[in-house]
């Protein structure tokens, strides 16, 4: 690793991310939140999409996490999705990308368009990805499924379709 690059990490804040998607209906209204954690303080973000599946909404809690940094930072982030976590810590996304975005059976990589604009904001960080076990005892992963469901209720509410 070249000097120059050490010393960007060795200066890089160190940010939290956790995330979670969810969907009611799979597609159907989907929701994600995500909470931030640096030096001791919090801030949480949420969202929906009214026509989305549940991997998009995961994959959305990420992208939205990351979008706000307003600088390049070391990152953990924790989620509870296998799809978001094994695609890095198994190499899909290297292989994806090395396939002109085609699985290894030549079929297109579903969510293509989120994968890429991933990549994009993680080109910025020092990524790491920590698979956490998902409507178990971590608080912040809790959280996030509540900002997530709580972002559906909302839109179903103002659609007046519960």
């Amino acid at each position: 690793m070249s000097q120059k690059k050490r010393g960007i990490e060795q200066g890089m804040k160190s940010v939290t991310i956790y995330t979670d998607g969810a969907c009611s209906g799979n597609p159907g209204i989907g929701g994600w939140g995500a909470i931030l954690i640096y030096n001791g303080h919090e801030k949480e973000l949420s969202g929906y999409n009214k026509d989305t599946t549940n991997n998009r909404m995961e994959m959305f809690a990420v992208i939205q996490g990351l979008s706000a940094l307003k600088e390049p930072c070391e990152v953990k982030v924790y989620s509870d999705s296998a799809y978001v976590c094994n695609a890095f810590s198994e190499g899909w996304v290297k292989q994806w990308e090395n396939n002109n975005w085609k699985t290894s059976n030549r079929t297109p990589v579903k969510n293509d368009d989120l994968w890429k604009r991933l990549l994009l904001l993680m080109a910025k960080h020092k990524v790491e990805y920590i698979k956490v076990k998902g409507h178990a005892d971590n608080e912040y992963n809790n959280r996030c499924d509540k900002l997530a469901t709580d972002a559906i209720k909302r839109v179903k509410k103002n659609l007046d379709l519960q």
